[in-house]
């Protein structure tokens, strides 16, 4: 099923607003029997293509994530890579493919974060922040350190924020049994660590460069969606 063909299914079925289609659906449902449900389901365009369009959709949607992450890193690199700056490699699928990180020049090792922060508790966006600038700080590497990020407020007031490092290294077992194989007891709260560690990795934000997804994220807050990251 191609896209075009996807959207077609999904707007017949959601309309123009899909919340308002669902009370609609939802009133109109009330009262039918067995022999009318058929009837009643067709109405409302609730058929098997229309599921199934939906279905195509959840799986493109991890494809779009992949996209957006290979893209951000590209269009970033004409604005990082500095004169006489070589790229050795670069890893833009899903995870960093057997290469440690998402770039390595001549000059620096890099991760992309390009997390859509929305400002409260946001556990698993910090856990994965963290994991990436532990990795690039521990990192024996003598070339310069970045974590590219889209804003630093959020992941900044994280690393020097009070969160308890057992609780951010719980969901990761290779990140916690090497931190702590290192470490051991040594730091218990984030910013014990991020204060002794700040100046190994610079926390640089690139949204002036990828002003397209700033403006997503500020289009779907103001329609109450939550942005992926």
């Amino acid at each position: 099923m191609n896209l075009a063909d996807v959207a077609t299914l999904l707007q017949k079925f959601s309309g123009v607003d899909l919340t308002a289609t669902l009370a609609r659906i939802e009133s109109d449902l009330k009262g039918v029997t067995q022999e009318e449900c058929a009837a009643a389901l067709s109405s409302a365009g609730a058929e098997r293509e229309a599921l199934v369009a939906a279905a195509t959709l959840k799986q493109l949607a991890g494809q779009i994530n992949v996209a957006i992450h290979a893209l951000g890193i590209l269009l970033c690199l004409p604005h990082i890579l500095e004169p006489g700056e070589k790229v050795e490699y670069v890893s833009l699928g899903a995870g960093n493919t057997g290469r440690e990180f998402d770039l390595e020049t001549n000059f620096r090792i890099a991760e992309f974060k390009f997390i859509h922060w929305q400002g409260g508790p946001e556990s698993i966006r910090q856990n994965s922040i963290f994991k990436d600038f532990f990795q690039l700080a521990d990192s024996e590497s003598s070339k310069r350190k970045y974590l590219y990020v889209l804003g630093t407020e959020h992941p900044l007031r994280f690393m020097n924020g009070g969160r308890a490092l057992e609780s951010v290294l719980s969901r990761n077992i290779a990140t916690n049994t090497r931190f702590r194989s290192k470490f051991g007891d040594r730091y218990q709260r984030v910013r014990d660590y991020y204060a002794d560690y700040k100046d190994a990795v610079a926390i640089e934000d690139v949204s002036r460069w990828l002003p397209e997804l700033i403006a997503e994220t500020v289009e779907q807050d103001e329609t109450g969606t939550t942005a992926g990251d």
